[in-house]
């Protein structure tokens, strides 16, 4: 098979680079050409584990090429996927279609034969696959065209594992002809017995939607529960621990830590919010998680300048993990872009490390320090304070690459060694 895909991100490139991998014939187009005169170096613009390998050996194998013309790309092509971004539109909170809109009419005026499946990779809100059906009859009434929905469940820093060994592949459309592509597309899960959902083009949009609303309410909750467990002298993680047990609750997304952050959560809830309210049913739960998880992420930093005394004018404070989670350079929606600013403003020396420090430096305030290892933040390889007045806030709620480990979650460490807990004592 022969496919194209519109847009050289972190989902297109992904998708890209593991469906060459499935054995099909994948041109990544973007509109960047700096960025493509990269990608066909060998140059991956993004962070993830194991895709600058399948990104090399599948372009030198030839499977995977890269180019900024659309009409090439799609030339042999049985499936276009549209995976170009879909950001939070200013001011509002719905979610900004006109790159999706756009790329779907470039399709349609590309297109020479009947037959093609136009495929949407990125998230949208129910009713853009409806959208794109009326684009594409109204530019080509000539040709047929079938519409699909494909969302991606890719988790970053684990994108890779996630798309060859997904729980589920999802695909939504209107006729056997798109469902029976698309199956031929994924025959290589078949062997691991994958299971396929198909549904409708609205209901394959709200599953993406729904499934990232209810992870993102449950941080949210028992980072809820966190704060409770401080007060009442319970430990969250056993909490947690005893919760997660239950097979019908489950062990992910139990972890308290600073709110979730990242390239999908924080919009992702937005632009259903708005198109419950829309649709005249509003989703009351969904806003009250993004109030709390905004709230969390202010809440942090008043809680780091509490526990060093109420007041860190001229103090050191070491901060392990900026990103929004581990295995990962993403900055977007980040903890720490509400946290740090927060310690400058308060009068705080800061300074940072993460293992992945390209994007943080950029979009991060200045006046930050950046530590090379984890140990010049302040930690040594017993856990001893030595430099800093206070360390150290894990902005990610998971393990990164410092010797604490699961050991400090949230916390700050005095120089003396004590840990005031935020959450729990350090073990």
């Amino acid at each position: 098979m022969r496919i194209a895909v519109l847009g050289a991100g972190y989902v297109g490139l992904v998708s890209g680079a593991c469906f060459a991998e499935f054995g099909v014939n994948v041109t990544i187009v973007d509109t960047d050409p700096d960025k493509v005169a990269a990608l066909r170096r060998g140059v991956i613009p993004i962070y993830e584990p194991g895709l600058d390998r399948l990104v090399t050996e599948n372009h030198a194998d030839g499977r995977l090429t890269f180019t900024t013309d659309l009409a090439e790309a799609m030339e042999g092509a049985d499936c276009v996927f549209l995976a170009v971004g879909t950001p939070s539109r200013r001011g509002d909170g719905h979610a900004d279609l006109q790159y999706v809109y756009a790329a779907a009419e470039g399709v349609a005026r590309a297109a020479k034969r009947d037959g093609l499946v136009l495929v949407t990779k990125s998230t949208v809100p129910v009713g853009t696959g409806r959208k794109i059906q009326e684009i594409v009859r109204r530019v080509r009434p000539d040709l047929t065209i079938h519409v699909a929905s494909n969302p991606e469940f890719l988790r970053e820093g684990n994108a890779i594992g996630d798309f060859m060994r997904p729980d589920r592949v999802v695909l939504g459309a209107d006729d056997e002809a798109a469902f029976a592509t698309l199956r031929r597309l994924y025959r290589p899960l078949y062997l691991i017995e994958t299971p396929i959902v198909a549904a409708s083009l609205e209901t394959a949009e709200l599953i993406k939607y729904s499934a990232n609303a209810f992870l993102a309410t449950k941080i949210t909750f028992i980072n809820e529960i966190a704060d409770l467990c401080e007060k009442v002298g319970a430990d969250v993680h056993d909490v947690a621990r005893g919760m997660g047990l239950d097979g019908r609750i489950g062990r992910k997304f139990l972890h308290p830590g600073p709110g979730y952050g990242g390239s999908c959560f924080p919009k992702d809830t937005l632009a259903l919010a708005m198109t419950a309210r829309d649709a005249g049913s509003p989703m009351k739960l969904v806003e009250t998680t993004i109030a709390v998880n905004d709230a969390r992420k202010e809440a942090m930093a008043e809680r780091v300048v509490a526990a060093l005394g109420g007041d860190v004018q001229g103090k050191s404070i070491g901060i392990l993990g900026v990103t929004f989670k581990p295995e990962t350079d993403d900055m977007r929606d980040a903890p720490s872009l509400v946290i740090l600013p927060r310690l400058l403003l308060a009068g705080a020396r800061v300074t940072a490390h993460d293992p992945q420090l390209g994007q943080a430096r950029q979009v991060l305030p200045a006046g930050i320090a950046y530590a090379a290892t984890p140990h010049v933040v302040g930690l040594g390889l017993e856990g001893h304070a030595e430099d800093a007045d206070g360390l150290a806030l894990h902005v990610a709620a998971e393990r990164r690459d410092h010797p604490l480990g699961h050991r400090l979650l949230a916390g700050v460490v005095h120089r003396d060694g004590g840990l005031d807990q935020l959450h729990r004592r350090a073990r």
